[in-house]
């Protein structure tokens, strides 16, 4: 744990040394997870080292580039590559067979509100680009969800200060509820779909 502990810091100190340049590369590669970056980049807020606004915008960006990663490799590279690298980016193939189904089912608005289901915030963009859907689509949709993810995590890394690493436990109550909204739009969007098929079926 020491080991994994100082590789963190070590990792958020590069973060730090880059300012809004280390929010956006942190987000694109994920290499820790986007809470934490965007919780550290609210805590150079409170230092006074960064602006929240930029660091939002950023953080946004980074998110937006990451997702064009993995759609890339979806629309390029498919589920080969996936099943070959995949662990290079932990991504687990049950976790990919899950989003397939999910985009298969829902179709792009899943892309919006995965964004906001643990896990499937990951990797829901392969099967996007698996099905080739359309890049502008995929952005707007992607970025509209990436605004209000960062909002909440560098405002909460800002009000935390020194105490951000604590930030899961304080966005708790603002993620639960965001996740069951999510999940209450696939089912109103699944209903509305169902009921205008069998509208023209008639």
């Amino acid at each position: 744990m020491d080991t994994i502990h100082e590789w963190l810091n070590q990792l958020l100190a590069w973060v730090e040394s880059l300012g809004y340049f280390g929010i956006i590369i942190g987000l694109a590669i994920e290499v820790i997870p986007s809470e934490i970056v965007l919780g550290y980049g609210g805590y150079l807020v409170s230092k006074g080292d960064i602006n929240y606004w930029v660091a939002v915008l950023c953080g946004t960006i980074g998110a937006l580039l990451q997702q064009w990663i993995l759609y890339a490799i979806g629309r390029y590279g498919g589920r080969p590559v996936v099943d070959k690298f995949g662990k290079y980016l932990h991504l687990k193939p049950k976790h990919i067979d899950l989003a397939e189904k999910w985009f298969e089912k829902y179709g792009p608005i899943i892309v919006f509100t995965g964004r906001f289901v643990p896990v499937m915030r990951q990797v829901v963009s392969i099967p996007a680009g698996m099905a080739r859907m359309n890049l502008t689509k995929f952005s707007i949709l992607t970025l509209i969800a990436s605004i209000p993810w960062s909002l909440l995590f560098v405002g909460l890394g800002w009000t935390l200060g020194d105490q951000w690493e604590n930030i899961d436990e304080k966005a708790a109550p603002y993620v639960q509820p965001v996740i069951l909204i999510a999940l209450a739009l696939l089912v109103v969007y699944f209903v509305y779909q169902y009921a205008r098929k069998r509208s023209k079926n008639k």
